[in-house]
């Protein structure tokens, strides 16, 4: 009696003209990646994808002549004429577009996660179907700003030195200097003073409303 082989469902990884054996790849990326994931996380208790683990967020900083001390990391998009202070942190999933002017982000900044700062926008050239230009202008955020996650700071816009910008921000004018700024657009609704170590944010009282209105 005839034994029946079934055939195997499982895909054939297939080998490269080259050479290269797709699967040895496949299997050697998952080990690096094993390690690498097993290292970070009993050093720092923290677990990252494979493309943070690689590559080394300080050397990105370099490579874009970011100034000594400063990090981006590799999940962040970095367009034309940016330049960046010392010691400045840029999380993942931001986007830094120097290609309308000049970026500048000054010394001891945070940049947290999803944060969209830009020189140029595509408004106008949408909305009249190509025949407007793009707007171009330089940008601004002063040395030692905190600009909250999800913000967008809009093309033109100036945040002076030692100010925070709130989450989901959208920062489409000017911030003065130790300022406390948010909302869309944002508002500024405080104001910092800053002695040493010591950081004292203070709110501005909103008006009350008088009656009937």
């Amino acid at each position: 009696m005839k034994t029946i082989r079934k055939k195997s469902t499982a895909k054939k990884v297939p080998s490269r003209k080259d050479g290269i054996d797709l699967s040895e790849m496949e299997q050697g990326l998952r080990l690096l990646h094993d390690k690498l994931r097993r290292e970070k996380k009993d050093e720092w208790n923290r677990v990252l994808p494979l493309e943070e683990l690689i590559f080394d967020r300080w050397e990105k900083a370099r490579f874009v002549k970011a100034k000594k001390g400063s990090s981006i990391y590799h999940m962040s998009y970095v367009f034309g004429n940016v330049q960046i202070g010392r010691n400045t942190w840029v999380g993942p999933f931001t986007v830094l577009d120097g290609s309308g002017g000049k970026l500048s982000i000054g010394d001891f900044c945070s940049i947290s996660t999803g944060v969209q700062i830009y020189t140029h926008n595509t408004v106008d050239w949408a909305v009249s179907g190509g025949k407007a230009p793009y707007e171009k202008k330089d940008t601004t955020v002063g040395s030692c700003c905190y600009i909250g996650p999800y913000s967008v700071v809009a093309m033109g816009s100036k945040i002076g030195k030692c100010s925070i910008i709130g989450s989901h921000s959208l920062v489409s004018s000017d911030i003065p200097p130790y300022s406390i700024a948010f909302g869309t657009p944002a508002r500024v609704v405080g104001r910092l003073e800053i002695r040493g170590r010591t950081v004292k944010k203070i709110y501005f009282k909103k008006e009350k409303k008088s009656p009937g209105h």
